[in-house]
């Protein structure tokens, strides 16, 4: 809860207050918010939690036979409610000055002019896909001693995943990180949630997938 909580607030915070879309530094500021929250607690909660923070992760972890469903169930339902609990706040925040915040409010995804909803879905569980494969291999046993790096290089693998989906997405490969400024944005938002949450499950669940066909014997011993 407490990270996906930093991970939204600071990441859709980034995006509010760069009108995140509105020129190149602005997503690249925004990627690179998102991807140094990640990083940040990853070295925080990682030995307490392994720093899931996204319930596509979770879903990837578990279906790699890594965790039970009964924490599975636990991880997503209070990841959700850190992300709500941070969307309130930075939603709370920009209603002190709103004219500050040009564009969204809480940060929010919604595919982009022209871009349909299945298309977002395509999007979102492609990049999820590559996300949560980046995680299941940096944080694998067998990696020794590059594993004390894994939440830099997952963290890397986020900045570099907004590159290329903010425009079309926002991007959230996260349902958690949708879930809470959707309910505090509304619209469009709010109509196309379903997209930031099938999306990311489907990436989440074809990663674990691949992860089992490539991952080294030791791992699974």
């Amino acid at each position: 809860m407490v990270g996906t909580f930093v991970l939204t607030f600071l990441g859709c915070g980034a995006a509010v207050s760069l009108n995140c879309g509105s020129d190149t530094a602005s997503v690249v500021g925004t990627a690179i918010a998102f991807g140094l929250s990640v990083v940040a607690m990853a070295y925080t909660i990682g030995g307490i939690s392994g720093c899931h923070i996204n319930p596509a992760i979770t879903l990837g972890v578990f279906l790699s036979g890594k965790m039970n469903a009964k924490d599975c169930g636990m991880y997503m339902v209070f990841q959700v409610i850190g992300a709500i609990l941070a969307a309130a706040v930075l939603a709370g925040i920009v209603a002190l000055a709103p004219e500050l915040a040009a564009g969204t409010k809480t940060g929010a995804n919604a595919c982009a002019e022209g871009l349909s909803p299945v298309g977002g879905m395509i999007i979102e569980a492609v990049l999820t896909a590559l996300f949560v494969l980046v995680v299941l291999g940096a944080t694998s046993k067998t990696n020794g001693a590059t594993g004390n790096f894994a939440g830099l290089a997952i963290g890397l693998a986020l900045i570099l995943i907004h590159l290329v989906g903010i425009h079309y997405t926002g991007t959230s490969v996260n349902p958690a990180r949708s879930i809470g400024p959707a309910l505090f944005e509304g619209g469009k938002a709010l109509s196309e949630l379903w997209v930031f949450i099938v999306g990311p499950f489907i990436g989440g669940a074809v990663a674990a997938c691949i992860w089992k066909v490539i991952e080294p014997a030791d791992e699974k011993e």
